[in-house]
């Protein structure tokens, strides 16, 4: 049996199954590590902060709120194909 040549399009599909491998194994190393890190406890809250941040919020004025216009109740009334 001879031994044909790689091909431009078997070198491409040899490429790119090496490079998704790679990004396989890249990816469960990036799970196990995060994941040996332990588990995740939340940051504590500080309620000094965000009272302060709370009071600052309800003293900024507010701009007027904007009403929306009277719409008909029933739009067929004012249809202008009627």
């Amino acid at each position: 049996m001879a031994q044909t040549p790689l091909t431009r399009s078997k070198l491409v599909a040899i490429a790119t199954g090496a490079i998704s491998l790679l990004l396989g194994v890249a990816y469960l190393l990036l799970v196990q590590f995060l994941d040996f890190r332990g588990e995740m406890i939340p940051a504590p809250i500080d309620l000094e902060d965000s009272s302060s941040i709370q009071s600052d919020a309800t003293n900024s004025q507010q701009p007027p709120a904007i009403a929306a216009p009277d719409l008909p109740s029933n739009p067929s009334e004012t249809s202008p194909l009627n």
